[in-house]
């Protein structure tokens, strides 16, 4: 089976990222508009940055120039986030998995916004996560197996309608098949009882967050 090609998706705002948050040689590394001054920070070699560059320092973009990325900007009069530009040039590159990570300060708007936008149809034949902060997100459609520690906490929240048939393994409180509803709270804070467990759904999308606990770089 060939392995899958790694999108990586640098977004700007809130708290700095810290190394091990990113997944190991990216396929190709993609700037939402000042995510590029992160990736550069992190040591990542940008292919593209995307947006309408309202925030990103006109030296960081001719530093990622310089050194043979492209720059792709977009009017600041827009119907779509700088990350929703970032994920659909992250498909155009046939990526298979895409990885966003991101701080997760700033406008309590936007940190909605980019969680919902991993959900979107248009990801529907790609495995998603993300890293937000000290957080982490895992779109499940289908079934995802997940790595964790005992007493480790998650949330399963359904998006875009209920979840249907979903079915646990490896938490403290599993679910055989029930379904989940959209807006509720029944899914908040699980935990991991081994350290692999799994969520499968028949119908819909859960996201998987797990808050996290804050780590030396």
């Amino acid at each position: 089976m060939a392995s899958p090609r790694t999108a990586l998706v640098v977004c700007g705002g809130g708290p700095v990222l810290a190394p091990w948050a990113l997944p190991p040689a990216p396929d190709v590394v993609i700037a939402a508009d000042d995510g590029a001054r992160e990736a550069l920070r992190l040591g990542l070699e940008v292919d593209v940055v995307v947006g309408d560059m309202d925030s990103v320092p006109a030296s960081t973009l001719t530093q990622v120039e310089r050194a043979g990325g492209r720059v792709m900007r977009h009017p600041a009069d827009k119907d779509a986030t700088d990350l929703e530009l970032a994920l659909d040039e992250a498909l155009s590159s046939q990526a298979t998995r895409i990885v966003v990570a991101g701080g997760a300060g700033g406008r309590l708007d936007f940190v909605l916004a980019n969680a919902l936008a991993l959900a979107h149809p248009r990801l529907a034949a790609v495995e998603v996560d993300a890293v937000f902060g000290v957080a982490r997100l895992h779109v499940v459609r289908g079934d995802r197996a997940l790595e964790g520690t005992p007493g480790e906490v998650l949330s399963l929240l359904a998006v875009g309608g209920p979840a249907v048939g979903v079915r646990t393994h490896g938490l403290r409180w599993n679910l055989d098949g029930q379904d989940l509803p959209a807006a509720s709270g029944w899914g908040v804070s699980n935990e991991f009882a081994e350290v692999e467990a799994s969520v499968s759904i028949e119908a819909g999308v859960v996201l998987v967050v797990r808050p996290g606990e804050v780590r030396d770089a």
